[in-house]
């Protein structure tokens, strides 16, 4: 991630925290922060107090809106309401990638699709050849998905040696991955429908598409009717979540001028300015007509960038430095006993979600990868060999989020919920060092960009 230019002195609060400022504005440092919120989870509950870990999670909160009424634990709240932003930002994603990004097209949306396609239904079928027929059988969704902020992380801890063609096939398959995702959670993992709470839903998705149509481009006019569509999808059975992905739908993603246009106003404006008398310029206060240059200023950048990416970049910071910290808080702790771990190591449910995401995710990613490439449907992207893409294929088994979150809907007894986050923890960690060190050799035996769609010797 670029850092932001300095353009005016810093004060002495800035020089305080920039140190912090420029830690958290690298690809890695959301990936840290995960992996401590999930290892605090793991260490509260096995300590000394750790039925607090669970009596807090699962203390009930209340919220009422006259005769409204919806009560849910903390927990519950975190996994059904804040998620729903996280899913939010992932629909505004894949909505970017597929209008401009590199779902655009065909040819450059192939590889990625049949990677992820692949990254889907190999490990699902690992899961279901050990658990067909048994209590864990439905978990098959679990092994399913990567995470796409700890798959990034761990592979800028490697920086400028990654090709950049190989952070991008990563990311395309993980935006991919995480549509399949929503797919299976909206179909699959979604409790008995209300068809009349649906029908307010597909009313309310009218309205948002309508405002769309009519080029509304205040994201806060959207937002009241997202929270009214997230509530009617609450009732109507079908995972609140995905309210988040279908008002992300919704949001405009057209700049109201374009580049030329905004140069053009922006040199106008600030001819305006040079033309001004110097004396006014340096008073303290602004004259009116230096307050209406600087408000048309303001208003072209604005009217230059979408919605979409104003939406966007606001909700990143929320979404990897709050809401993903406190699901893994909330979601990421196992009470771990002896006898537990002695017998989640022969659950199918915990060997299913391990093998699903250590195995199954490489070898899916992988094959179908290599099957597209075969058929000249797609390409290798530049300075991207075979061997450098099997690293990304390992880090592809980094499930953890999303893992965990279907792991939540997949499992309501607890004993199979846990054996399910083991797997998940234990295949993520084993996931993220394989690729780690497999990407770390390739790199140092390859410290120059080879030649595109060759493969290793």
């Amino acid at each position: 991630m670029k850092h932001r230019p300095l353009l005016f002195p810093p004060t002495p609060a800035e020089r305080l925290i920039r140190p912090f400022q420029r830690y958290l504005q690298t690809e890695a440092s959301s990936g840290v922060i995960l992996i401590l919120c999930a290892l605090v989870a793991l260490v509260w509950a096995n300590s000394p107090v750790g039925e607090t870990y669970f009596q807090f999670w699962h203390t009930p909160l209340e919220l009422r809106f006259g005769e409204l009424h919806i009560e849910e634990s903390i927990g519950e709240w975190i996994n059904d309401g804040l998620m729903v932003i996280f899913f939010l930002l992932v629909g505004l994603e894949i909505k970017r990638e597929v209008l401009s990004g590199e779902l655009a097209s065909v040819r450059r949306a192939a590889l990625p699709m049949a990677a992820a396609l692949g990254g889907m239904l190999v490990p699902a079928l690992i899961f279901t050849a050990l658990n067909l027929g048994g209590p864990g059988q439905s978990g098959w969704g679990v092994p399913m998905a990567t995470d796409i902020a700890f798959a990034l992380g761990v592979l800028a801890l490697l920086g400028k040696r990654v090709p950049i063609g190989l952070k991008v096939f990563l990311a395309a398959v993980a935006i991919v991955d995480d549509l399949g995702a929503v797919l299976v959670i909206a179909v699959f993992y979604s409790a008995g429908l209300n068809w009349t709470a649906l029908a307010v839903a597909g009313g309310l998705l009218g309205l948002l598409l309508v405002l769309n149509l009519f080029q509304v481009r205040r994201v806060l006019v959207y937002l009241p009717v997202g929270v009214a569509l997230w509530v009617a999808v609450m009732a109507s059975g079908v995972h609140a979540t995905i309210a988040g992905v279908l008002l992300a739908l919704a949001i405009p993603d057209r700049r109201r001028i374009d580049g030329r246009a905004f140069v053009q106003l922006t040199h106008d404006m600030v001819g305006r300015l040079h033309r001004a008398h110097v004396e006014e310029l340096d008073s303290e206060a602004l004259s009116g007509h230096e307050l209406e240059v600087v408000e048309t200023l303001e208003l072209a950048c604005e009217a230059v960038q979408t919605p979409l990416r104003r939406l966007e970049h606001a909700l990143v910071p929320w979404v990897s430095w709050v809401i993903m910290p406190l699901f893994a808080l909330a979601n990421a702790g196992v009470a771990v006993s002896w006898a537990g771990l002695v017998e989640a190591c022969r659950s199918p449910i915990t060997l299913g979600v391990l093998l699903g995401l250590v195995v199954g995710k490489p070898v899916g990613v992988l094959a179908f990868s290599w099957l597209a490439v075969r058929l000249r449907l797609a390409a290798l992207p530049a300075g991207v060999t075979w061997s450098r893409l099997f690293g990304a294929c390992l880090l592809c088994g980094i499930g953890f989020t999303m893992a965990l979150f279907i792991g939540g809907l997949a499992f309501e007894e607890a004993g199979r919920l846990d054996q399910a986050k083991m797997g998940v923890l234990a295949g993520s960690f084993v996931a993220a060092l394989l690729g780690l060190g497999w990407l770390a050799r390739q790199t140092e035996r390859a410290p120059g960009s080879p030649v595109p769609g060759r493969a290793d010797h």
